[in-house]
């Protein structure tokens, strides 16, 4: 039972790694996928088009699901028609800039491993570029060639160019090669600036390192908590609600945040050193200790929506 705690507590401790790798996994197997099943080169004047389309497409529509799939997305977008100044506050226009570029970071990530994987293995790149009709770059490529290779390149990637086979062969090494250095490339430059990245925001840190770890085992404790409690809270406002449906009772009140309350806990926190809030709730909880005995206690029930003093 140890040993079984001990796995569980090394797996957990390293869970946004062990994400991570998964995604990755997920991307190369997309990637697989799509070139054995879905790809077909038309070696027409379709090519560049065609592979382009293969090639940014799915990291597109993964960037679109790294926006969907982040809560802070939302915190920071809903309700912005009704209140313009959530998310353009007065004396902090910039906040608004900081964390959709925060956000944007985060749902970059499976879009750059699908191009890095793509690239790396040469398929849609190879069928994109061999369809290029620049003169420059067909010069390059074709330098040294006979001059069927400025007719039939876009034939290479499906290897059905009149062209001799060392040719060909040497035209689609150099087509995966181009690929593949471009895959390098993207891998490193996205290492380097996540670096830097991380470097400039540890420096700019108003937390310790210490306590930033504390802070953020604190957000996931909240986070798992959070939600245990919105099944706990949901659980008994259906079965009252039901109760007093098929039983035709008066509902008892349940206690519930107020409206307002609900508004305040859903705007993105920003750590204050005069402050140790960790979160939005935090916050809340020990700033509003001050004025509870003024304001009576919202009991909202659900069942005719009126306010129970």
């Amino acid at each position: 039972m140890d040993a079984f705690q001990t796995i569980l507590k090394f797996f957990m401790n390293r869970k946004t790694a062990i994400g991570y790798s998964f995604m990755a996994l997920l991307t190369m197997g997309g990637e697989r996928v799509f070139s054995l099943v879905a790809f077909r080169c038309p070696c027409s004047n379709e090519n560049f088009r065609y592979g382009l389309v293969f090639l940014f497409s799915p990291a597109l529509v993964l960037l679109v699901i790294g926006y969907f799939l982040n809560s802070k997305t939302w915190k920071l977008f809903t309700g912005c028609w009704v209140n313009p100044r959530k998310i353009f506050p007065r004396g902090n226009i910039c906040h608004f800039f900081y964390v959709f570029g925060q956000i944007t970071l985060n749902a970059l990530v499976a879009p750059v491993m699908w191009l890095s994987v793509a690239l790396l293995n040469g398929t849609f790149y190879e069928c994109a570029m061999s369809g290029l009709k620049n003169p420059a770059y067909l010069h390059a490529v074709c330098h040294s060639k006979s001059e069927k290779c400025f007719e039939e390149l876009y034939k290479v990637a499906c290897d059905k160019s009149s062209l001799p086979f060392s040719e060909s062969d040497e035209l689609k090494r150099t087509l995966q090669a181009q690929s593949q250095i471009l895959g390098w490339c993207v891998i490193v430059t996205t290492a380097l600036l996540s670096l830097l990245t991380t470097c400039c925001a540890s420096c700019q840190s108003k937390v310790s390192h210490l306590q930033l770890m504390f802070w953020r085992v604190y957000e996931g404790t909240e986070k798992e908590q959070l939600e245990q409690i919105f099944q706990l809270y949901a659980t008994k406002l259906s079965e009252r609600n039901l109760k007093c449906f098929f039983e035709n009772k008066e509902p008892e009140p349940i206690s519930l945040p107020a409206f307002q309350a609900w508004e305040d806990a859903s705007q993105l926190y920003s750590f204050s050193s005069s402050k140790q809030h960790y979160s939005t709730i935090h916050r809340l909880v020990e700033e509003g200790k001050k004025g509870i005995g003024e304001e009576r206690e919202t009991m909202l029930d659900l069942a005719d929506r009126r306010e129970i003093p």
